[in-house]
């Protein structure tokens, strides 16, 4: 198999992922917080350890305000119904994911928010100076898709987090598609919301979110946390206040080493996943009938998207999987950039680390014939 659906799930991870996991199935018993016995205090550490490499990676110096999720939709959650208050107004871009769109439209569908998505440019790049222009004394948050998970478009999160920071607005990163490869810690968002399984090298079912300075959201859920067991009421110190419950062990064991990989080889990934994704692109812009998505001249991700002339973009995908070819077509859970795009579906082709130029080729090739 090809594997290029790494913008859903890396793949493969790297082998010390998965000894991290299985070493902690097999020898240490313990849950974390909830006693003193070796087990459960190596674990404890296990957990310090993933926080700290993921401030390392941000360069924050507070890993108590790394919070361990489910994945990147938890984090995104985490943040959005956390934060909101009745009456707030939202600034969401049109590239949104439903992680972002759909709590914020069941918010706004029952009244409680004013929901504003601000337009694209002709690149797909939102304007810092619209952002500045469209925040009102009601705007409580602004909401980011930092690259497109169709486009793979990269947007100016930077210069857009300055524009909210000059009115006094919080910037909530949604990082599904660069955590890992993108250098995050010059965008100083207020809060970041990374998948573990994609660019971070770590397994399904982890995500962090990164909570800044006097930002301290209501839990979704509250329960036991191993401190301040006396008290009957949710603990208001991070990271407790948002991570009751037993935490995905084994899957933070692995995510540590994903972390310690991706330090290791920081600026590298990108610049060989933009290579292979330009490689990509040039290809398949050579070949007739075929449309490629995604301005050739904007910062962008390893996220290739194409169709075939008027051929469904499911169809192409399934017969691209029989020859061994791991793709996704179809919305992408992202239907506002597809309205935008005009289009009702693409195949996309996401590239990671492990791929080769041998794969890029191969699917260009298989692609071409397809069109013939």
């Amino acid at each position: 198999m090809i594997y290029l659906d790494n913008a859903a799930t890396s793949f493969p991870k790297p082998p010390e992922v998965i000894r991290a996991m299985a070493g902690v199935m097999e020898k240490i018993g313990g849950n974390p917080g909830r006693a003193g016995h070796a087990g459960a205090l190596a674990g404890g550490r296990i957990m310090e350890n993933c926080r700290e490499l993921a401030a390392q990676y941000l360069r924050v110096s507070t890993p108590e305000n790394i919070i361990f999720c489910l994945n990147c939709t938890d984090a995104l959650n985490m943040a959005i119904r956390g934060t909101l208050h009745q009456g707030d107004e939202v600034i969401v871009s049109h590239g949104e994911h439903n992680a972002v769109m759909r709590p914020l439209m069941g918010y706004h569908a029952a009244g409680k928010i004013t929901l504003r998505m601000l337009p694209p440019d002709e690149r797909g790049l939102l304007s810092p100076d619209a952002v500045r222009a469209a925040i009102g004394p009601k705007t409580a948050l602004c909401v980011l898709c930092h690259a497109s998970n169709v486009t793979g478009v990269i947007q100016p999160a930077r210069e857009i987090a300055r524009a909210c920071h000059e009115k006094g607005v919080p910037l909530l990163l949604d990082a599904a598609q660069t955590a890992g490869t993108e250098d995050l810690a010059p965008i100083h968002a207020d809060m970041i919301a990374m998948p573990g399984h994609k660019g971070l090298l770590g397994p399904m079912g982890t995500g962090l979110l990164y909570v800044g300075k006097g930002i301290l959201p209501r839990p979704l859920r509250e329960g036991g946390t191993g401190s301040a067991s006396e008290s009957m009421l949710q603990p208001a110190m991070l990271p407790d206040r948002l991570e009751s419950g037993t935490a995905n062990l084994p899957g933070i064991a692995g995510l540590s080493q994903g972390l310690k990989f991706i330090l290791r080889h920081q600026g590298a990934i990108a610049e060989y996943e933009h290579f292979l994704a330009l490689r990509l692109r040039q290809g398949l812009k050579n070949i007739s009938g075929l449309t490629v998505y995604g301005a050739d001249d904007a910062p962008r991700v390893g996220v290739v998207s194409f169709n075939i002339r008027d051929r469904d973009s499911g169809e192409v995908a399934d017969t691209l999987s029989m020859q061994k070819f791991a793709l996704r077509g179809g919305l992408h859970c992202a239907p506002a950039i597809h309205a935008w795009l005009g289009t009702r579906g693409a195949v996309r082709a996401s590239l990671g680390p492990f791929n080769t130029e041998g794969d890029v080729d191969a699917l260009i090739a298989a692609v071409g014939e397809m069109t013939k």
